[in-house]
């Protein structure tokens, strides 16, 4: 009896895995069964319980009612409350016709969109006329290029040509060229600073720190430089500033009329001492110079010197200044600035010379400028031994104190409202280490 019951369970079990295969194979299965059963019931009500042979008459009227049956179902009545109906609307939708057919309304929507080429005039029409602007542009930057790469090149070769001819010259007044002995130099000789101003310094010379030469050049490769240099015409300029370690207390400046009014303004050391301007005919000299000195004893051993005028007579339109002071600072500060100190100061001898040529230098020209340069050495030397008469020393004196005291005055209250600050601020920081 247990085996018979082990095996109608397990016969059950396999019937039922393999119904349930077939099932989730066929998932339409109910749903053919439903409309195989409703079949036979509608096959039945139409026959009448007759067989198939004697109610043959009949079967076509059945199947006309089932069609005209399925007719109706597959019409989609259209009713007032639809839910689609919105968007019919002719209020909801702008250029909505409702009393166009639909067949209508997607004839044309079906149409093809006609397209029209328009006539465009010759004068917007993309040919090379219409980029003229574009083709200035281009013309104007390889012209600018062009430029930058000719007025480099030809102030190189400028500074170059200078360098060479007076290489020998510097090389016999100072034990080292192109280095000033404290930082180490890729390149000895001229250093480049900008494409149009070179530098070069020289040291190893009795009673001289160093003399740093400047040459400063046209802006050549710049066009804004170029243009104007044609409206208002300038020369190139050779710079030679001497620094002293001895050197006798006064101040001496002689520069052409347009310099000297520039340096009058600029230059703190001339606006204090020797604000005057005087002549030199008096000393052999043209009328083109003007004297700006603060002892008449600098002046008289300076100018009086032949070898001094001759070569001045000689290079008239070259030489643009000469400034000797103990007292150099360069240019003024600012005037928005207030200083509260005096401003450091040095012992410089300042040479200025122009390139002959006004603005177009050639090579002979600038080997011709050997004499300006002896000419630095020449009066070097001849300070460097220069000493005042015991009257010229006690005004020197004289003017250096009062232009200190001045200054000490015009200073004092800043000086007392710095004071004030540095005050309050200590008293600060020992109220906060009392706190803490």
């Amino acid at each position: 009896m247990k085996y018979i019951f082990w095996s109608f369970l397990a016969a059950s079990i396999v019937f039922t895995i393999v119904t349930a295969q077939e099932f989730e194979d066929n998932d339409f299965a109910e749903f053919e069964n439903f409309d195989e059963g409703n079949e036979e019931e509608e096959e039945g009500e139409g026959g009448g319980g007759t067989p198939q042979g004697q109610g043959g008459g009949s079967q076509p009227s059945n199947q006309g009612m089932a069609d005209d049956t399925d007719e109706e179902e597959a019409v989609v009545e259209d009713e007032e409350n639809d839910e689609f109906s919105h968007f019919s609307d002719e209020e909801e939708f702008i250029g909505y016709n409702s009393e166009r057919p639909q067949s209508a309304r997607q004839a044309k929507s079906a149409e093809e969109p006609k397209i029209t080429i328009a006539n465009v005039p010759l004068h917007l029409r993309s040919n090379w006329d219409s980029f003229y602007l574009e083709m200035l542009m281009v013309a104007g930057l390889l012209i600018y290029f062009i430029n930058f790469i000719v007025g480099k090149s030809k102030n190189q070769k400028l500074a170059n040509a200078w360098y060479n001819s007076h290489k020998s010259l510097l090389q016999h007044n100072f034990a080292l060229v192109g280095d000033d002995g404290k930082q180490s130099v890729e390149t000895e000789g001229l250093q480049k600073e900008s494409e149009n101003v070179y530098t070069l310094w020289c040291s190893g010379r009795t009673s001289v720190e160093g003399m740093l030469v400047e040459l400063k050049f046209i802006k050549r490769q710049d066009m804004i430089g170029v243009v104007s240099q044609l409206i208002r015409p300038s020369s190139d300029q050779l710079l030679v500033k001497v620094h002293m370690e001895d050197m006798d207390s006064y101040v001496f400046a002689m520069a052409t009329k347009k310099t000297a009014a520039r340096l009058t303004k600029e230059m703190t050391d001339i606006t204090t001492f020797c604000p005057e301007k005087k002549s030199v005919e008096k000393y052999g000299l043209g009328s083109q110079f003007v004297l700006m000195n603060e002892l008449g004893e600098v002046a008289l051993m300076i100018l009086g010197d032949p070898k001094v005028t001759a070569v001045m007579n000689k290079y008239p339109n070259t030489i643009d200044f000469f400034h000797f002071s103990d007292k150099y600072s360069g240019p003024k500060q600012p005037e928005d600035t207030q200083p509260t100190k005096l401003p450091d100061v040095r012992k410089a001898l300042v040479f200025g010379f122009n390139f002959p040529g006004r603005g177009n230098p050639s090579v002979e020209a600038i080997e011709n400028m050997k004499p300006l340069l002896q000419l630095v050495f020449h009066l070097t030397d001849k300070l460097r031994r220069f000493k005042l008469s015991k009257e010229g020393k006690a005004k020197a004196e004289k003017n250096r104190c009062r232009v200190e005291e001045a200054f000490l005055k015009a200073t004092h209250q800043a000086r007392a409202e710095m004071a004030q600050a540095k005050r309050e601020e200590r008293k600060r920081m020992e109220r906060e280490k009392m706190l803490e």
